[in-house]
């Protein structure tokens, strides 16, 4: 495997969501790992993940076919770039990791810096709580030939996790949810909004950005609904759900949870009024750096 790289980069929140899609990959190559040709970027956004952002980091990278790992601290728990350190001294292999620094607070917010700084073919996304597991990335992958985002799914009962934090309210709330808009937007069996762990291809993602104004916890659905009113190809598949290292700043709290609910459903039937009255997102061409930027040096 390639020597292994690490950077702690203190940047600079974006000037603006619609930024040039990877404009670090100049600078910043991926090593010699790859899947069936493809290079694969993993983000793990950060707040309160200290105590499980050191394995989440080993976990991906066992898989051995990680190129890069982005660590996006969002103002995260004192402590978290200590861990990171840790996790890379024990790396078995030439995964790259980069701790990226998003100072403007909100999960959305952490989530669009990590796309936008992501080098790879295939960007994963997951919450480095505990909760996914890094082997349910093949998964994902299985279906990259077929389509071009991959959703992951918690609400399939096998996968839930004796512990995990998927109540009765919380599996059958995401699951209503996400049944409306599988009716609004008549698209493929839909059974989770709220998600994290996802794949998307660099091309879709370049169709997309530019296109997200959500910068808290309801930008995991506001990326579904780009992708079905963009006509990306989608689909959502089980993977597994495990109990959570340390409390959820949203999910921990039901109240919260509640609210978040309720913004979800408004979410959706925005999209679907804003759609009917011609004013969706644009069917932009994908908004990327040429391909050779990304090539290894």
């Amino acid at each position: 495997m390639g020597v292994l790289s690490y950077a702690v980069v203190d940047v600079p929140g974006l000037t603006s969501p619609s930024s040039s899609l990877g404009a670090s990959r100049s600078r910043d190559s991926l090593n010699g790992v790859s899947w069936r040709g493809s290079r694969i970027s993993v983000v793990l956004p950060t707040y309160n993940e200290r105590d499980s952002i050191r394995a989440a980091i080993l976990d991906f990278a066992s898989l051995e076919v990680i190129d890069e790992i982005l660590v996006i601290n969002n103002n995260a728990a004192p402590g978290t770039s200590e861990q990171v350190l840790a996790a890379i001294e024990q790396l078995p292999n030439g995964t790259r990791v980069r701790e990226i620094h998003e100072p403007r607070q909100g999960y959305g917010y952490a989530i669009q810096r990590g796309l936008h700084e992501a080098a790879g073919d295939y960007i994963v996304v997951s919450e480095p709580d505990g909760t996914f597991l890094g082997r349910d990335t093949f998964k994902l992958l299985a279906y990259v030939e077929d389509f071009d985002v991959v959703y992951g799914s918690r609400t399939a009962r096998t996968f839930i996790w004796r512990g995990a934090n998927m109540g009765l309210w919380l599996r059958w709330g995401n699951w209503c949810v996400a049944k409306l808009m599988e009716f609004l937007f008549n698209s493929t069996n839909l059974t989770d909004v709220g998600c994290t762990m996802r794949l998307v291809r660099r091309e879709a993602l370049g169709r997309m950005v530019g296109q997200f104004t959500v910068g808290g916890s309801a930008f995991g659905p506001e990326m579904m609904l780009l992708s079905l009113l963009l006509g990306l190809r989608v689909i959502q598949v089980p993977v597994n759900y495990l109990p959570r290292i340390g409390v959820s700043s949203v999910t921990g709290d039901m109240r919260k949870a509640v609210m978040l609910g309720v913004s979800m459903i408004g979410l959706v039937l925005r999209y679907r009024i804003r759609a009917w009255l011609g004013n969706g997102p644009r069917g932009q061409a994908e908004t990327a750096l040429p391909r050779e930027s990304a090539q290894v040096r």
